[in-house]
């Protein structure tokens, strides 16, 4: 029972008793009943527990009711409730003198209601009331999962957030800066005692309290939730809502991987180096600032990747896409785990990863693709995104921006299915691009003329086959999964096609000579798209 007793003096029939002395300590919280029937009935009474009695056991003893006074208000008993009409008809005064000087509440009961019916009345509000907090907290669950399962960015997080709680609530960053404050305390008040303890806590601030909740990253504390209520008593379910709400908060706003000070700070950085591309600032500004926030971003082995969209000439709904994919890319775990900096320029988001080795790009990989499908784009294509090599030092950052940025050109022009291409897979494309039509012509049917020249389903279904070979670099276990076949069945086509087209797949020649044929079939399917021909390209193409 978690009542105060100026609200269980509200419960019928508790209501038709009186608070006779004791006002003071109305706010002393009802934890427990118990009936006052042997003499040492203080040696057993618990913290915020109300006795009831007929004064029978004090009746002709005043002096002993001063003492049982002093010891329940010792034992932080509730209060005490007399029953008047059988020993008592009225409760004597030195008692009511020293109830009020204690601040202790004395209660006259009602004749004509047993303490069953008192104690009843009391459990069934509780009752109620438990209930109806229950559904309370139940209903505000339902608010919390609806505010998570939000896919778009909401910039008003932290008031949606306090009125799906019903508190006020307060934002604190893991240097203790202020990031939001609705409680209406000063901000220096609501700060004291900083730095705080890494746990749960309530605290008392002012006339105000709160329930505090830290954010925890890998153990290492990134900020507070505050949530204030001028409620006295809350239930355990209650601190477990605070809690699913700082866990949400701390989600969306990335608590858990960095605060919300740091970025900003990351946010001004990227401005740095989209000016410093755009030859706007000195590589040794740059650099300071990187010092200065503890940035290693420069100081090993890094690498870019570029990611943008196809939105057909709508400049503005490609922009709101990029900002989708920086927000995604900011609030992925593993993302955020590889420290990367992101910046929305003109040719798309870039990303710039510390640590470049080949085990993190692997990852970035597969990260980029959760990032995309993530999206969930209707009606639209999914970006695409050109990773770049590895580099050494802040003076490579414009070439492998450049690099990133025309491997990105070319994979969308040759309409390369994958969503993530790597620079290097189209280095020979960037080489040969200036080759003429008439010469690719002349090499590709070189190479693979018995091949082109059957137009049927067999020949088609053997040039696929073909080129995914090559782009699995020669591995028929991965070529198999990419074409959805059994590897003995892809075994058996590259064996056939070894001998139609008279190479030896072992061999390095030979594969960079099928490797430029396929990429010149790439280039002149490029040329006819943009020259819109559909003659003589097409009489290339088949």
């Amino acid at each position: 029972m978690y009542l105060t007793v100026e609200q269980a003096m509200s419960v019928y029939p508790l209501s038709e008793g009186k608070l006779v002395a004791g006002t003071e300590g109305r706010g002393r919280i009802v934890k427990s009943v118990n009936v006052m029937d042997a003499p040492d009935i203080t040696d057993w009474i618990k913290e915020g527990e109300m006795l009831f009695t007929t004064a029978f056991l004090i009746k002709d003893a005043p002096e002993d009711a001063a003492q049982l006074l002093h010891k329940l208000n010792r034992r932080g008993s509730s209060g005490l409730g007399i029953k008047l009409g059988r020993f008592w008809d009225v409760i004597p005064q030195p008692m009511v003198a020293l109830a009020n000087d204690l601040g202790f509440p004395l209660i006259e009961l009602p004749y004509q209601f047993t303490f069953s019916d008192q104690m009843n009345g009391l459990f069934r509000a509780e009752m109620q009331r438990n209930t109806h907090a229950l559904h309370t907290v139940v209903e505000k669950q339902k608010k919390l999962m609806r505010f998570a399962l939000q896919s778009d960015h909401n910039r008003q997080l932290f008031d949606d957030m306090s009125g799906v709680i019903g508190y006020p609530i307060a934002i604190v960053g893991s240097k203790g800066q202020m990031v939001y404050n609705a409680s209406g305390i000063a901000d220096s008040l609501l700060l004291q005692g900083w730095p705080w303890l890494n746990r749960n806590q309530w605290m008392r601030i002012g006339q105000a309290q709160a329930f505090r909740v830290p954010f925890v990253k890998h153990q290492v504390n990134t900020g507070f939730a505050l949530f204030f209520t001028s409620e006295s008593i809350h239930m355990t379910i209650e601190e477990g809502l605070f809690y699913q709400a700082a866990e949400l908060i701390s989600f969306h706003m990335n608590f858990r991987y960095e605060d919300y000070f740091e970025r900003s700070l990351h946010k001004d950085f990227g401005m740095l180096i989209k000016r410093y591309l755009n030859h706007g600032i000195a590589a040794d500004v740059l650099a300071d600032f990187a010092k200065k926030l503890d940035l290693e971003l420069f100081e090993g082995e890094f690498l870019c990747a570029l990611a943008d969209f196809s939105c057909n000439g709508d400049m503005s709904s490609r922009q709101l896409l990029l900002e989708r994919l920086k927000d995604e890319y900011l609030s992925h775990p593993a993302v955020q785990e590889m420290n990367g900096i992101h910046v929305v320029m003109e040719e798309g988001v870039l990303s710039i990863y510390p640590n470049g080795r080949e085990e993190r790009t692997a990852r970035l990989t597969e990260l980029l693709h959760a990032c995309f499908n993530s999206m969930d784009i209707k009606g639209g294509e999914l970006p695409k995104a050109a990773v770049g090599g590895r580099k050494s030092s802040l003076a490579d950052l414009k070439g492998a921006f450049a690099e990133v940025k025309e491997t990105l050109r070319m994979a969308l022009e040759l309409g390369i299915g994958e969503a993530v291409v790597f620079c290097h897979s189209l280095e020979l494309a960037y080489i040969f691009e200036q080759v003429s039509p008439e010469r690719m012509e002349l090499y590709c049917n070189k190479i693979l003329g018995k091949l082109l020249a059957k137009d049927s389903d067999s020949a088609l279904e053997m040039l696929r086959t073909l080129e995914i070979y090559i782009e699995s670099d020669g591995q028929v276990n991965e070529a198999a999964k990419r074409l959805f076949v059994h590897r003995n069945t892809a075994a058996y086509r590259i064996e056939k096609l070894s001998e139609m087209l008279e190479v030896d797949f072992k061999k390095i020649n030979d594969l960079l000579r099928l490797k430029l044929a396929l990429l010149f079939r790439q280039l002149l399917a490029r040329d006819s798209a943009v020259s819109g021909s559909s003659g003589d390209s097409k009489k290339r193409l088949r």
